[in-house]
């Protein structure tokens, strides 16, 4: 059957009953025009379900739909995507906002090299896609109308809130087994748009599948930044003493 058809169907179904996630007309636009068989198995490219490629996870269109409406990108915005994976979601955002104007990371080097050939292949060539850790957002870029994290965080990195612009807003996946998805805005105001499954932010160094300490690695390398840069007089000459001198021997 064609494609064309087969999107048409896909994005129908998201918007009415039973599913019903689908709210946003120009998401909608968007979706209809995305060719989703590029980037994912063709036979079963427009049915609702995730797919597992180069370890990582392609959402569900549902799924996607909800991320793309509670980000609310408005034409000409600048978007940064922190989890590409391969690469769809980057391309419905594509059609929302401009192709030069979304930015796309991923920390899995193959899965960059998937998501780059995915997306020239179905025309959005302008769509700028790095391999990075996406705790340390682009900041040759920012700051950024839009943030879309495609990963679970106890928190979002500090930095990414930092490459906010004025007005902006960075939506993510809140929690790790239990997760609601939320957007932040720059001035600090949360708002939850409910529950959501995905996997958790790998950090700098890690491979996809090596995620038990992932879950809260981040968040402790900036806590206890945070906590360093807090000490005073004693505690801050203990943890700047030479590492050769142990401070007990007298």
């Amino acid at each position: 059957m064609d494609p064309a058809v087969l999107r048409e169907d896909m994005v129908d179904g998201l918007e009415t009953p039973p599913k019903g996630v689908l709210e946003d007309e120009a998401v909608a636009l968007a979706m209809r025009e995305v060719p989703r068989h590029v980037f994912v198995p063709e036979r079963t490219a427009y049915t609702d379900r995730e797919h597992e490629i180069l370890e990582t996870r392609a959402l569900a269109p549902s799924t996607a739909a909800r991320l793309l409406q509670a980000l609310a990108p408005e034409p000409g915005d600048s978007v940064l995507i922190v989890g590409v994976g391969v690469g769809y979601t980057a391309a419905v955002a594509a059609e929302l906002v401009g192709e030069t104007n979304v930015h796309a990371l991923d920390i899995s080097r193959p899965v960059v090299f998937y998501a780059r050939e995915r997306l020239s292949e179905a025309g959005y060539n302008g769509v700028l896609v790095d391999c990075r850790d996406g705790a340390s957002g682009l900041p040759e870029y920012a700051p950024f109308d839009r943030i879309l994290l495609e990963a679970a965080v106890v928190d979002p990195p500090r930095t990414l809130i930092e490459q906010l612009a004025d007005g902006g807003r960075l939506v993510y996946p809140r929690g790790i087994q239990v997760q609601q998805l939320e957007a932040l805005s720059s001035a600090g105001n949360r708002t939850s748009f409910g529950a959501v499954s995905l996997e958790p932010l790998l950090i700098d160094g890690e491979q996809p599948g090596t995620v038990e300490r992932n879950r809260t690695a981040r968040e402790d390398r900036e806590h206890a930044a945070q906590r360093a840069r807090s000490r005073r007089g004693w505690e801050r000459e203990w943890i700047e003493w030479d590492d050769s001198i142990d401070p007990r021997s007298g």
